[in-house]
Protein backbone atom coordinates (compact mmCIF):
# COMPACT_ATOMS: atom_id res chain seq x y z
CA UNK A 1 0.00 0.00 0.00
CA UNK A 2 1.24 2.97 -0.96
CA UNK A 3 2.28 5.47 2.50
CA UNK A 4 -0.02 8.84 2.43
CA UNK A 5 2.21 12.26 1.92
CA UNK A 6 1.92 14.27 5.03
CA UNK A 7 3.09 17.70 5.47
CA UNK A 8 4.51 19.50 8.50
CA UNK A 9 4.46 23.27 8.02
CA UNK A 10 5.72 25.76 9.97
CA UNK A 11 8.43 26.70 12.34
CA UNK A 12 11.80 23.80 12.51
CA UNK A 13 13.83 24.89 15.24
CA UNK A 14 16.46 23.60 18.18
CA UNK A 15 14.72 23.40 21.55
CA UNK A 16 17.40 23.95 23.85
CA UNK A 17 16.76 21.95 26.61
CA UNK A 18 18.50 21.42 30.45
CA UNK A 19 20.04 18.18 28.99
CA UNK A 20 20.89 19.50 25.28
CA UNK A 21 19.50 20.31 22.56
CA UNK A 22 16.75 18.69 20.48
CA UNK A 23 15.11 18.82 17.44
CA UNK A 24 11.74 20.46 17.52
CA UNK A 25 8.73 22.67 16.40
CA UNK A 26 5.40 21.46 16.12
CA UNK A 27 5.16 20.58 12.49
CA UNK A 28 8.32 18.89 12.32
CA UNK A 29 7.62 17.03 15.56
CA UNK A 30 3.66 15.56 13.87
CA UNK A 31 5.90 14.86 11.19
CA UNK A 32 8.40 12.76 12.67
CA UNK A 33 5.74 10.81 14.21
CA UNK A 34 3.21 10.71 11.47
CA UNK A 35 6.65 8.62 9.50
CA UNK A 36 7.09 6.17 12.56
CA UNK A 37 3.11 5.49 12.17
CA UNK A 38 3.81 4.47 8.48
CA UNK A 39 3.35 7.88 6.68
CA UNK A 40 5.25 9.83 3.54
CA UNK A 41 6.23 12.71 5.96
CA UNK A 42 7.87 15.98 4.86
CA UNK A 43 8.99 18.79 6.72
CA UNK A 44 8.53 22.64 5.12
CA UNK A 45 10.27 25.11 6.72
CA UNK A 46 13.38 27.40 6.32
CA UNK A 47 16.95 27.04 8.22
CA UNK A 48 19.52 29.25 8.18
CA UNK A 49 22.80 29.40 6.11
CA UNK A 50 25.05 28.26 9.74
CA UNK A 51 26.30 25.46 12.09
CA UNK A 52 23.09 25.21 13.20
CA UNK A 53 21.07 25.01 10.07
CA UNK A 54 23.53 21.97 9.07
CA UNK A 55 22.70 20.40 11.95
CA UNK A 56 18.84 20.38 11.43
CA UNK A 57 19.25 19.06 8.14
CA UNK A 58 21.31 16.45 9.30
CA UNK A 59 19.13 15.59 11.79
CA UNK A 60 16.29 15.41 9.73
CA UNK A 61 17.92 13.06 7.37
CA UNK A 62 18.97 10.68 10.19
CA UNK A 63 15.47 10.73 11.41
CA UNK A 64 14.72 9.52 7.59
CA UNK A 65 12.29 12.42 7.29
CA UNK A 66 12.46 13.91 3.75
CA UNK A 67 12.36 17.80 3.93
CA UNK A 68 12.11 21.03 1.72
CA UNK A 69 14.17 23.48 4.04
CA UNK A 70 15.11 26.66 2.56
CA UNK A 71 17.83 28.94 3.74
CA UNK A 72 17.65 32.20 4.46
CA UNK A 73 20.35 34.94 5.73
CA UNK A 74 18.29 34.97 9.39
CA UNK A 75 19.46 32.33 11.97
CA UNK A 76 18.00 29.18 12.76
CA UNK A 77 15.44 29.04 14.80
CA UNK A 78 15.88 28.17 18.64
CA UNK A 79 13.90 28.14 21.36
CA UNK A 80 14.90 28.39 25.43
CA UNK A 81 12.97 25.19 27.46
CA UNK A 82 12.22 25.46 31.29
CA UNK A 83 10.59 22.80 32.60
CA UNK A 84 8.65 23.37 35.80
CA UNK A 85 7.56 19.48 37.01
CA UNK A 86 7.78 18.45 33.35
CA UNK A 87 5.64 21.41 32.10
CA UNK A 88 7.73 23.36 29.24
CA UNK A 89 8.14 27.42 29.61
CA UNK A 90 9.11 28.42 26.10
CA UNK A 91 11.65 31.53 25.31
CA UNK A 92 11.09 31.87 21.06
CA UNK A 93 14.15 33.43 19.40
CA UNK A 94 12.31 36.42 17.17
CA UNK A 95 13.09 36.67 13.51
CA UNK A 96 14.76 33.78 12.62
CA UNK A 97 14.91 32.01 9.61
CA UNK A 98 11.29 30.11 9.61
CA UNK A 99 9.80 33.33 10.25
CA UNK A 100 10.73 33.68 5.87
CA UNK A 101 9.68 30.22 4.78
CA UNK A 102 9.51 31.15 0.77
CA UNK A 103 7.02 30.02 -1.40
CA UNK A 104 8.54 27.77 -4.47
CA UNK A 105 7.40 25.96 -7.19
CA UNK A 106 8.19 22.84 -5.71
CA UNK A 107 5.71 23.41 -2.77
CA UNK A 108 3.41 23.45 -5.30
CA UNK A 109 4.12 19.52 -6.82
CA UNK A 110 4.37 18.18 -3.88
CA UNK A 111 0.93 19.84 -2.39
CA UNK A 112 -0.56 18.09 -5.36
CA UNK A 113 0.12 14.81 -4.07
CA UNK A 114 -0.41 15.61 -0.31
CA UNK A 115 -3.24 13.54 2.11
CA UNK A 116 -2.89 15.96 4.68
CA UNK A 117 -0.90 19.25 6.20
CA UNK A 118 -0.45 20.40 9.41
CA UNK A 119 0.44 23.54 10.74
CA UNK A 120 -0.26 26.18 13.20
CA UNK A 121 -0.53 29.96 14.75
CA UNK A 122 3.39 29.94 15.87
CA UNK A 123 4.72 30.48 12.15
CA UNK A 124 2.43 32.28 11.13
CA UNK A 125 3.81 35.77 13.26
CA UNK A 126 5.64 36.65 10.40
CA UNK A 127 3.88 37.94 6.77
CA UNK A 128 6.43 36.13 4.80
CA UNK A 129 5.66 32.45 6.54
CA UNK A 130 2.16 33.38 6.63
CA UNK A 131 1.56 33.92 2.94
CA UNK A 132 3.40 30.53 1.92
CA UNK A 133 1.08 28.29 4.72
CA UNK A 134 -2.14 30.13 3.19
CA UNK A 135 -1.12 29.69 -0.20
CA UNK A 136 -0.47 25.98 0.21
CA UNK A 137 -3.14 25.50 2.31
CA UNK A 138 -5.45 26.99 -0.80
CA UNK A 139 -3.87 24.88 -2.93
CA UNK A 140 -4.28 21.30 -0.90
CA UNK A 141 -6.17 18.66 -2.84
CA UNK A 142 -10.17 18.76 -2.20
CA UNK A 143 -10.21 16.06 -0.23
CA UNK A 144 -7.25 16.38 2.29
CA UNK A 145 -7.18 16.69 5.89
CA UNK A 146 -6.25 20.22 6.70
CA UNK A 147 -4.84 20.25 10.03
CA UNK A 148 -4.68 23.39 12.77
CA UNK A 149 -2.76 22.62 15.94
CA UNK A 150 -3.61 26.33 17.30
CA UNK A 151 -0.20 25.62 19.39
CA UNK A 152 -1.08 29.43 20.96
CA UNK A 153 2.48 30.58 21.93
CA UNK A 154 2.62 34.00 23.98
CA UNK A 155 1.61 36.84 22.33
CA UNK A 156 2.58 35.52 18.44
CA UNK A 157 -0.37 35.35 17.54
CA UNK A 158 -3.83 37.55 16.46
CA UNK A 159 -7.82 36.86 16.61
CA UNK A 160 -7.40 37.66 12.08
CA UNK A 161 -4.33 34.87 12.08
CA UNK A 162 -6.58 32.58 13.95
CA UNK A 163 -9.78 33.26 12.14
CA UNK A 164 -7.87 32.81 9.08
CA UNK A 165 -6.20 29.97 9.85
CA UNK A 166 -9.82 27.81 11.05
CA UNK A 167 -11.71 29.01 7.71
CA UNK A 168 -8.46 27.34 5.95
CA UNK A 169 -8.88 23.92 8.23
CA UNK A 170 -10.78 21.37 8.02
CA UNK A 171 -9.69 19.90 11.13
CA UNK A 172 -8.40 21.90 14.80
CA UNK A 173 -6.32 20.60 17.50
CA UNK A 174 -6.41 22.52 20.52
CA UNK A 175 -6.07 22.19 24.18
CA UNK A 176 -8.03 23.31 27.13
CA UNK A 177 -6.07 26.54 27.59
CA UNK A 178 -6.10 27.78 23.82
CA UNK A 179 -9.71 26.70 23.88
CA UNK A 180 -10.31 29.46 26.84
CA UNK A 181 -8.69 31.86 24.89
CA UNK A 182 -10.78 30.97 22.14
CA UNK A 183 -13.92 31.81 23.87
CA UNK A 184 -12.65 35.29 24.27
CA UNK A 185 -12.03 36.13 21.13
CA UNK A 186 -15.33 34.41 19.50
CA UNK A 187 -17.87 34.59 22.50
CA UNK A 188 -18.03 31.26 22.84
CA UNK A 189 -20.85 30.02 25.42
CA UNK A 190 -20.01 28.93 28.70
CA UNK A 191 -20.58 24.73 28.43
CA UNK A 192 -17.58 22.86 27.05
CA UNK A 193 -19.40 20.95 24.07
CA UNK A 194 -21.29 23.87 22.98
CA UNK A 195 -18.02 25.59 22.68
CA UNK A 196 -16.56 22.91 20.42
CA UNK A 197 -20.09 22.83 18.43
CA UNK A 198 -19.72 26.74 18.13
CA UNK A 199 -16.42 26.46 16.49
CA UNK A 200 -16.91 23.52 14.36
CA UNK A 201 -20.49 25.34 12.88
CA UNK A 202 -18.88 29.03 12.49
CA UNK A 203 -15.90 27.70 10.77
CA UNK A 204 -16.66 24.87 8.89
CA UNK A 205 -14.64 22.44 11.21
CA UNK A 206 -15.50 18.68 10.53
CA UNK A 207 -13.67 17.51 13.81
CA UNK A 208 -11.98 19.20 16.73
CA UNK A 209 -9.52 17.48 19.01
CA UNK A 210 -9.37 19.03 22.66
CA UNK A 211 -6.86 17.79 25.07
CA UNK A 212 -7.35 18.60 28.49
CA UNK A 213 -3.88 16.73 30.06
CA UNK A 214 -4.35 14.74 33.44
CA UNK A 215 -8.32 15.33 32.43
CA UNK A 216 -7.93 13.62 29.61
CA UNK A 217 -9.22 14.59 26.06
CA UNK A 218 -12.30 14.38 23.59
CA UNK A 219 -12.50 14.36 19.73
CA UNK A 220 -16.01 16.25 18.20
CA UNK A 221 -17.57 15.80 15.51
CA UNK A 222 -21.27 16.95 14.76
CA UNK A 223 -22.52 13.13 14.75
CA UNK A 224 -20.28 11.55 17.66
CA UNK A 225 -18.15 12.48 20.31
CA UNK A 226 -15.70 10.26 21.87
CA UNK A 227 -14.35 10.89 25.66
CA UNK A 228 -11.64 9.19 27.11
CA UNK A 229 -9.33 9.92 30.31
CA UNK A 230 -6.22 10.59 30.61
CA UNK A 231 -3.78 7.62 30.09
CA UNK A 232 -1.61 7.70 33.81
CA UNK A 233 2.05 7.79 33.57
CA UNK A 234 5.73 8.59 35.02
CA UNK A 235 5.68 12.01 33.96
CA UNK A 236 9.15 12.84 32.14
CA UNK A 237 7.96 15.86 30.31
CA UNK A 238 4.66 17.26 28.31
CA UNK A 239 7.09 18.06 25.18
CA UNK A 240 5.47 16.82 21.96
CA UNK A 241 2.91 15.36 23.52
CA UNK A 242 0.29 17.28 21.57
CA UNK A 243 2.35 16.59 18.20
CA UNK A 244 2.13 13.14 18.37
CA UNK A 245 -1.35 13.26 19.22
CA UNK A 246 -1.72 15.41 15.72
CA UNK A 247 0.23 12.69 13.97
CA UNK A 248 -1.63 9.78 15.39
CA UNK A 249 -4.92 11.35 14.14
CA UNK A 250 -3.84 12.01 11.11
CA UNK A 251 -3.25 8.53 9.98
CA UNK A 252 -6.26 7.37 11.79
CA UNK A 253 -8.38 9.58 9.74
CA UNK A 254 -7.09 9.00 6.28
CA UNK A 255 -7.03 5.18 7.19
CA UNK A 256 -10.85 6.25 7.96
CA UNK A 257 -10.85 4.13 11.60
CA UNK A 258 -13.42 4.30 13.75
CA UNK A 259 -13.41 7.56 15.73
CA UNK A 260 -13.31 5.68 19.35
CA UNK A 261 -9.87 3.71 17.71
CA UNK A 262 -8.34 6.68 16.50
CA UNK A 263 -8.95 8.18 20.05
CA UNK A 264 -7.38 5.62 21.83
CA UNK A 265 -4.20 5.26 19.45
CA UNK A 266 -3.75 9.06 20.35
CA UNK A 267 -4.07 8.73 23.96
CA UNK A 268 -1.63 5.82 24.27
CA UNK A 269 0.71 7.24 21.52
CA UNK A 270 0.95 10.82 22.91
CA UNK A 271 1.01 9.40 27.05
CA UNK A 272 3.99 7.61 25.73
CA UNK A 273 5.73 10.90 24.24
CA UNK A 274 4.85 12.52 28.29
CA UNK A 275 7.24 9.54 29.66
CA UNK A 276 10.10 10.16 27.64
CA UNK A 277 12.43 13.29 27.90
CA UNK A 278 12.01 15.35 24.61
CA UNK A 279 9.53 15.20 21.74
CA UNK A 280 10.80 12.83 19.48
CA UNK A 281 11.52 9.31 20.83
CA UNK A 282 11.27 6.14 19.33
CA UNK A 283 7.88 4.48 19.49
CA UNK A 284 7.22 0.93 20.40
CA UNK A 285 6.10 -1.41 18.51
CA UNK A 286 3.25 -2.23 19.92
CA UNK A 287 1.71 1.56 19.51
CA UNK A 288 1.92 1.34 15.67
CA UNK A 289 -0.80 -0.48 14.36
Amino acid sequence: MKRPLIIGLGEVLWDMLPEGKQLGGAPANVAFHARQLGADAVVVSAVGEDSLGNEIIKNVNKKQLRHHLTKTEQPTGTVEVKLHNGIPDYTIGENVAWDYIQYTPELKRLTDHAAAVCFGSLAQRSPVSQHTIQKILSQMPKNSIKLFDINIRKYYYTKETISLSLKASNVLKINYEELGLLSALFQLPSDETEKLRAISKTFGIKLIALTKGEKGSVLYTDSEISCLEATPVQLADTIGAGDSFSATLLMGLIHKKALSNIHRQAAQVSAFVCSQHGATPQLPRELIY
